[in-house]
């Protein structure tokens, strides 16, 4: 299993740039980076990212990420994870563009 996380093109450029990431603001105002499961990832486009087209959505091994990877109740009481570290690249499995289209988001074949 993967969990996902969208970025804008901006913050995912910052983040390659860097190495590691706190998140995008969001997230620094929560204080942990926000995830979603394959279950969760589309609706939390459609919520967040509605009229965004140039966005990326990055996987994540959940085992990968230790400890730091809680998984908590939120949006209509589902379980969220949420990492209480900062991301660094060698955290991600794979990246890709999450272009907008006529009816939402285009996610990679095979997510689900």
């Amino acid at each position: 299993m993967l969990i996902f996380k969208i970025f804008r093109r901006a913050e995912w450029d910052d983040f390659r740039l860097a190495g590691e990431t706190a998140g995008a603001p969001v997230d620094l105002a929560d204080g942990f980076i926000h995830f979603s499961t394959a279950a969760q990832v589309a609706e939390t486009a459609a919520k967040h990212f509605a009229t965004e087209s140039d966005l990326v959505l990055v996987a994540l091994n959940p085992d990968a990420l230790g400890p730091a990877l809680k998984w908590e109740p939120s949006r209509g009481g589902q379980l969220f994870p949420h990492l209480y570290r900062r991301l660094t690249l060698k955290d991600v499995v794979w990246d890709k563009s999450l272009p907008l289209g006529a009816t939402g988001h285009i996610f990679p074949e095979g997510l689900w």
